[in-house]
């Protein structure tokens, strides 16, 4: 029975749905953290699939040939910087007021009447720099001034932010899921193309239908009224775009600057993958935050030391999950499994791409964290995709894929639903025909996408 769990095809399958089995029972039977849980998951796969204990976790004189620190050291080391300074970026655009801006002047821009619209674009915009919580908790009162003045159901004005928030949030970097998956370039050019389509579905057309048919007033304690000394003390909108936009465009460069740059530009085009590297991107980006809206707005060294201190409070839990899922794939890895799934897959003729939405959208649904649910899914079909020798684009593709399955059907195990539910005054029946529907119209239409384009290149 052992032999055969270690050494053929059926014993590996059945070996890596065990291990998934085991895996969301401790999360949600147990309620395990998910990052204890993964290094448990993954030392039992391990152990069961006959690796020998210094491949594992290696030896007191060289721990760092085993598959634990390895797995942790190589993710960690690509996103711990840009998860880091990302938030300080998210942090120092919330405190400066950045977010007000960029909502008012979209409001003004587009009118009372396509107020709505404007929330989605806030939320598109805004959602790029920052955390999908963090977004909510600073755009929420916009949303209730603007549902206030157009006197219709909050869900009207709600989900199209939400939509924009969650569609940044699962595509694009610098958040979690996308960052710990593959390569940055591809990835945001892939993701905005899939996004922009899953964005307009569900948070335009959806979010006008439902919002017409079920009204939610807005409460009248959730109205903040801003002072008159805060709102004479806001950045201007040209100089929020440009903090978001840079990072953005930076990587881009450093992605395409060596295709589009002639190769004789060789110093030109060195400059570009410099400044191109995410990190060095971001910190950019950071410094230019600091001064612009910081120092020179009347921060202090310490303020800002303080902002960014709290701000990255929440990432450690983030990292910790990141870090065991990457160590639960090279398990995967190392046991051969990612060849059995492979094998298996081209057999069935189950496209890859739908095989890791499929997956991705079960990890969601049954344990609620999307960042859980594409970590855990890449690394379960990162060893399969090594042995197809995807290419960058069709990577990038597949990282769509997995992340659009990660946001499918949000409900009760998700915190996010929670939150939702609490700041926009909907019962839990409201939020499952609202929000829960909004996630999956998301969800499956930022897959299709991706799914047609994957078809083509």
């Amino acid at each position: 029975m052992i032999h055969w769990l270690q050494t053929s095809t059926g014993g590996l399958l059945t070996l890596a749905a065990v291990s998934i089995a085991l895996l969301l029972l401790l999360i949600i039977k147990f309620k395990m953290e998910p990052f204890i849980a993964l290094i448990v998951v993954g030392l039992l796969t391990a152990l069961a699939a006959g690796l020998p204990v210094g491949t594992i976790v290696g030896s007191a004189q060289k721990a760092s040939d085993s598959l634990l620190e390895k797995g942790f050291g190589g993710i960690l080391g690509h996103i711990t910087a840009i998860i880091g300074l990302g938030t300080i970026l998210g942090a120092i655009l919330e405190k400066s007021g950045g977010a007000q801006v960029l909502t008012g002047s979209l409001l003004k821009a587009f009118g009372e009447k396509r107020a709505p619209l404007a929330m989605g674009i806030a939320g598109l915009i805004f959602g790029i720099p920052v955390f999908f919580d963090i977004g909510i908790f600073v755009l929420a009162p916009l949303v209730y001034v603007a549902a206030k003045q157009g006197g219709k159901s909050l869900v009207l004005y709600a989900l199209p932010l939400l939509a924009g928030l969650s569609v940044t949030h699962a595509f694009l970097p610098p958040h979690p899921g996308p960052v710990a998956a593959a390569g940055l370039g591809w990835i945001i050019l892939m993701g905005i193309v899939c996004a922009i389509p899953a964005w307009f579905i569900g948070g335009v057309l959806f979010s006008s239908w439902v919002g017409k048919r079920i009204h939610i007033p807005v409460p009248e304690d959730m109205i903040v009224e801003r002072t008159e000394e805060e709102d004479n003390n806001l950045p201007s909108l040209k100089l929020v775009s440009l903090i978001i936009a840079v990072p953005l465009v930076l990587i881009l460069v450093g992605t395409f600057g060596s295709i589009w740059l002639p190769k004789e530009a060789v110093t030109l085009s060195g400059i570009a993958a410099f400044i191109g590297t995410p990190a060095v991107a971001l910190t950019i980006s950071v410094l230019l935050a600091s001064w612009l809206l910081g120092t020179r707005r009347g921060m202090t060294g310490k303020d800002l030391g303080a902002l960014s201190s709290a701000a990255l409070r929440p990432v450690a839990m983030i990292l910790l999950v990141v870090g065991a899922g990457a160590f639960f794939g090279a398990v995967l890895s190392a046991t051969g499994i990612g060849k059995a799934v492979a094998g298996s897959l081209s057999d069935a003729g189950l496209p890859v791409i739908l095989a890791a939405y499929v997956i991705s959208c079960g990890m969601r649904i049954a344990q609620g964290s999307a960042t859980v649910a594409i970590v855990t899914t890449s690394g379960i079909m990162a060893p399969t995709v090594t042995q197809l020798g995807f290419t960058q684009i069709q990577l990038a593709l597949l990282v769509v894929a997995i992340s659009a399955g990660s946001i499918i059907a949000s409900h009760v195990n998700d915190g996010g639903f929670w939150i939702i539910s609490r700041y926009f005054n909907m019962s839990v029946p409201e939020t499952l025909k609202t929000w829960t529907v909004l996630e999956t119209v998301l969800s499956l239409s930022g897959f299709g996408v991706a799914a047609l384009l994957m078809a083509v290149v």
